[in-house]
Parts: structure tokens; C-alpha cells; sequence
């Protein structure tokens, strides 16, 4: 006969046994589950690919914050360095792009393909980048 375990005590009558018993084959099914979770490798990598958007997610939310105040102190910085005739100039030039960005959009809806006007908010902001940029660098030449 085996001999039970040091740290189990023997069973005093069938009642105990079948406790014991019960006991042990649900010790044993969470046994099984476990094992059969760590081996269900597309749940795992489910979960780890989970794990991992959520991480990167965290990052970019970091790091977009961090992008955030360091333009918005270069923003202040070169504020505070750039001459007054210089913001006149700029100024002055943004009212010229503003002006020019509305005849632009204006003759934008006239001729402008219905595809390329879907777009339209894009692009104007990229052509008014681009002017304030050629004007600022053409003042600063001067």
C-alpha cells in the first residue's frame, strides 16, 4: 500500500476520504487549466501584443506631451529674442498670406477637381506654411 504524503494527515472514516478526494481532483483541474493556459500560445501572444499597444501607447502620449512644452518654450524663447521690427514684418506678412490664402480659396473652389478640394484644408496650410517661411527668410536676407 502507498503511504500518504508528510503534509496530508490520513483519513479518519470514508467522509474524510471523499473530501480529500474532492479536494484533490479539484487541485488537480486548476492544475489542468493552468497548464493548459500556458500553452495556448495565440492567447498569450494575444495578451503580450496587448500588453504591448498599450505600453506604446503610453510612450507616444509621453512623448508627444514632452513635444509639446519644448516647442511651446521655443515658441517663447524665440519670441523673446526676435527684434520688434522683425514681429512688425512678420506680422504684416501674415496679413498678406491670410489675404492671398483667401483669393487662393476662393479660385480654389472655382477650378479645383472635387478629389483635390476633399483635400483642400491640407494643402492651404501647407501653402501658407511655405509663403510666411519664403517671406520670413527673404526679410531676414535684407
Amino acid at each position: 500500500m502507498t503511504q500518504p504524503p508528510h503534509d496530508e494527515p490520513t483519513a479518519d472514516g470514508p467522509e474524510d476520504l471523499r473530501r480529500q478526494v474532492e479536494q484533490t481532483r479539484h487541485e488537480l483541474g486548476e492544475t489542468v487549466e493552468a497548464l493548459a493556459a500556458k500553452t495556448d500560445v495565440k492567447a498569450r501572444a494575444q495578451e503580450k501584443a496587448t500588453a504591448l499597444k498599450e505600453q506604446a501607447g503610453s510612450t507616444a502620449a509621453q512623448l508627444s506631451e514632452q513635444a509639446r512644452a519644448k516647442a511651446a518654450g521655443a515658441a517663447h524663447l524665440l519670441e523673446e529674442k526676435v527684434p520688434a521690427p522683425v514681429k512688425d514684418t512678420a506680422a504684416a506678412a501674415a496679413v498678406q498670406v491670410r489675404a492671398k490664402a483667401g483669393q487662393a480659396e476662393q479660385l480654389w473652389q472655382d477650378k479645383a477637381p472635387r478629389q483635390v478640394r476633399d483635400h483642400r484644408g491640407a494643402l492651404i496650410g501647407a501653402a501658407v506654411a511655405l509663403t510666411v517661411a519664403y517671406l520670413l527668410l527673404r526679410r531676414g536676407r535684407k
